[in-house]
């Protein structure tokens, strides 16, 4: 009886750990062009804005961008074409800079040594994790050949 008792536990124990994970509440970014794009992303955190970047994804592929339950409604995205040129950008004025960054704060940009970049907006009606769809139709026309490498425009 013990046996079996042990092999049951067992079996309960390997099939736990081999069964798929939960799936998590994520903020996810999907690039559904042919090209590679750099994304960075805005949100405000409790009283804090914050900006953050850059993620590179490549042609058709997604990218989780923040893991875990969402921490705002509303959440902002500027993203750069790398190999056509163009980008996703809207009218939410907030700071990045050319190389990795996380930004607390969307005031004086320019003055704090970071570049002033329009983000578009991204309303989640609050759920708990959500998905960007990047498509060719929402990109603008070809930034310069300098925003290219990552630096977004001013």
């Amino acid at each position: 009886m013990r046996q079996s008792v042990r092999i049951a536990c067992l079996a309960l124990f390997i099939a736990a750990v081999a069964a798929p994970a939960i799936a998590h509440a994520d903020f996810r970014l999907c690039n559904r062009t042919q090209s590679r794009v750099g994304v960075s992303v805005g949100y405000k955190d409790n009283d804090v804005w914050t900006t953050e970047g850059w993620w590179n994804v490549a042609a058709n592929s997604c990218e989780t961008l923040m893991r875990g339950p969402l921490v705002a409604r509303f959440y902002y995205i500027y993203a750069l074409d790398y190999d056509q040129g163009g980008e996703w950008a809207g009218q939410a004025l907030m700071c990045t800079r050319e190389k990795e960054f996380t930004i607390k704060g969307i005031e004086d940009c320019l003055a704090r040594g970071f570049d002033r970049t329009a983000f578009f907006e991204i309303d989640t009606g609050e759920q708990k994790n959500w998905t960007v769809q990047l498509t060719e139709q929402g990109q603008t026309a070809p930034v310069s050949p300098q925003s290219r490498q990552g630096a977004p425009s001013k």
